[in-house]
């Protein structure tokens, strides 16, 4: 049952973590370019045409994309501490205690990138609506 004592030894729970950064890494790929194309769509289709300031060039693409690989070298190091917490606050070694965990150290980072997309729709209807 996912609510018992898994009996992970301190060894097995890094595997554990350890065997999931890929899932992890894939997770903030994906949300960094879904987030990249909801704001270049919403960019485009409600800022632009209120906006001449607004543009979409090579060099601040190029810009941003280095500036989230350095975020995921963050997030990486964030990812860390969920194997502290898992070490250090889950005595009872439960796994449903170690994927809660992994789902708040996923989700997180995960979904902050769509933060600038909602940053777009809230100056639109600031400034333009």
């Amino acid at each position: 049952m996912e609510t018992e004592n898994s009996n992970l030894t301190n060894s097995q729970i890094r595997e554990w973590w350890s065997e999931r950064r890929l899932l992890y890494n894939f997770g903030l790929v994906v949300s960094g370019i879904s987030a990249f194309i909801l704001y270049v769509i919403l960019g485009v289709t409600l800022i632009m045409p209120h906006d001449p300031e607004f543009e979409l060039t090579l060099l601040p693409i190029i810009l941003q994309g280095i500036g989230y690989i350095i975020m995921m070298l963050f997030a990486n190091l964030f990812y860390n501490l969920g194997l502290i917490a898992d070490l250090d606050t889950n005595k009872e070694n439960l796994m449903i205690v170690r994927r809660r965990i992994f789902n708040i150290i996923f989700w997180l980072p995960v979904s902050s990138p769509f933060l600038v997309p909602l940053m777009i729709v809230i100056s639109y209807f600031l400034n333009f609506y």
